[in-house]
């Protein structure tokens, strides 16, 4: 009894040994089963983006249906599925490996055709390199057209920049004209502009002037700056750009240096532009603000100016 019930536990303990070395092979099956179908519908997808059209000379329709009859005989060659499965896995890794290399060149590709329409959409002068530019200018020259479509276009756009440059001689006398290098920069701006307009380059001084109020509001010099760029404007006989800079020197500081001398052009630019009216009220308000100035330093200008308008 005894020997009977020790080999019949003997048999049920080798039943399940034999269950369990023959059940970790079709779980690694299984396992792998999973793996193959996860990468087959990753290839199929991949196969769609690279090869878009859905037909069978891109890609088989079904990839699943040889697996189906494999379970069978893994069962009885465990060792033959098993390397059979890590086959495919490596060939579908393969596969992937190449379609998902493939997919990456015909972005980059489509990328680079986007950019290069782009430019040329643009008309090449964003980001045209040197060797399409060359390309370009050749093509535009040697049409079958004659100078009457093209050269006339060109000539208008070579003949303005002449004609708005400086000659070569007004290049000279203003770079001829030194500035000066102090320790206080703003001073030095100011007297580079002040010897422009001595030397009778009042659009240089205009430009030179205009710098300096802008970059430096709150220095001293300011005053100076703003009065002398509206006479550079008065005595370039641009009266309307004068007179706003002649009144902002006045209103900005009623006791700045130069805004008396501010008040009295404002009225003589008044005056140039035939505003009879506000040119009185400016010689008057002068009169009124600055006694001083009108009994001694601009007394000649200031009766000078009440000589050619008849205020009542």
């Amino acid at each position: 009894m005894k020997i009977t019930r020790i080999a019949r536990g003997f048999g049920l303990g080798g039943i399940a040994l034999a269950m369990a070395s023959t059940a970790m092979p079709v779980a690694a099956q299984d396992d792998g089963e999973a793996r193959i179908r996860k990468l087959e519908a990753e290839v199929r997808a991949l196969q769609r983006k690279v090869f878009p059209g859905g037909d069978g000379r891109y890609f088989e329709p079904q990839i699943t249906g040889q697996p189906a009859a494999q379970p069978s005989t893994a069962s009885t060659t465990s060792t033959t599925a098993v390397t059979d499965i890590l086959t495919r896995l490596d060939a579908l890794e393969a596969q992937l490996q190449r379609l998902t290399a493939q997919y990456e060149v015909g972005s980059n590709a489509m990328r680079l055709l986007e950019e290069r329409i782009e430019v040329l959409e643009a008309g090449g002068t964003a980001t045209t390199a040197p060797a399409q530019v060359a390309a370009a200018q050749p093509a535009a020259r040697p049409a079958t057209q004659p100078a009457a479509t093209q050269r006339p276009a060109a000539q208008p756009a070579a003949q303005q920049p002449t004609a708005s440059q400086p000659s070569p001689e007004r290049v000279a006398a203003v770079q001829a004209i030194a500035k000066p290098q102090t320790d206080d920069p703003a001073d030095d701006e100011y007297s580079y502009g002040f010897r422009l307009w001595e030397a009778g380059f009042f659009p240089e001084a205009q430009q030179q002037l205009t710098l300096f109020v802008e970059r430096y509001p709150s220095h001293w010099r300011t005053t100076y700056g703003r009065n002398l760029l509206g006479r550079a404007y008065l005595d370039d006989k641009k009266p309307n750009e004068a007179a706003p800079w002649f009144l902002k020197n006045y209103q900005s500081d009623k006791g700045g240096a130069r805004a008396g001398d501010s008040l009295l052009y404002l009225a003589e630019t008044m005056i140039a532009l035939k505003d009879t009216k506000r040119a009185c009220i400016a010689l008057a308000e002068f009169g009124e603000a600055y006694p001083a100035l009108a009994a001694g330093r601009l007394q000649g200008q200031y009766e000078r100016n009440l000589g050619k308008v008849t205020c009542s």
